[in-house]
């Protein structure tokens, strides 16, 4: 396997790290979408939203939690942000690794894209 995000977290591939514990990170996007784009990951491999099991339940909670940390750190859970999950390619997945796009910064429209 040759995931872009798990040879992230192994740090083969730079990112701009924003948090990081032993479950999750949150990077910079490289593209970003918004003034405020965050990626928040975990660190175990899951490749879509379809593939998360039981046994996944408090680690996808813990992602929440550090979004909206993340969201609260950087002064924007008040107006308002976007958690995005994209599944499989036609939802816009590109990296197929688990991961919540953080968006805020602008007015988000709806619908979106």
């Amino acid at each position: 396997m040759d995931c872009l995000f798990c040879r992230i977290i192994k740090k083969e591939i730079p990112a701009k790290t924003v948090y990081d514990d032993e479950e999750i990170l949150a990077f910079e996007d490289i593209n970003p979408q918004a003034p405020v784009h965050v990626l928040v990951i975990p660190k175990k491999h899951i490749s879509t939203s379809l593939d998360i099991r039981e046994g996944d339940n408090e680690l996808i909670g813990r992602l929440f939690q550090v979004a909206n940390k993340l969201a609260r750190d950087r002064g924007v859970a008040e107006k308002g942000f976007r958690l995005v999950v994209n599944c499989n390619r036609e939802a816009g997945q590109t990296v197929f690794h688990l991961h919540l796009h953080i968006l805020a910064g602008r007015v988000m429209h709806w619908p979106p894209g």
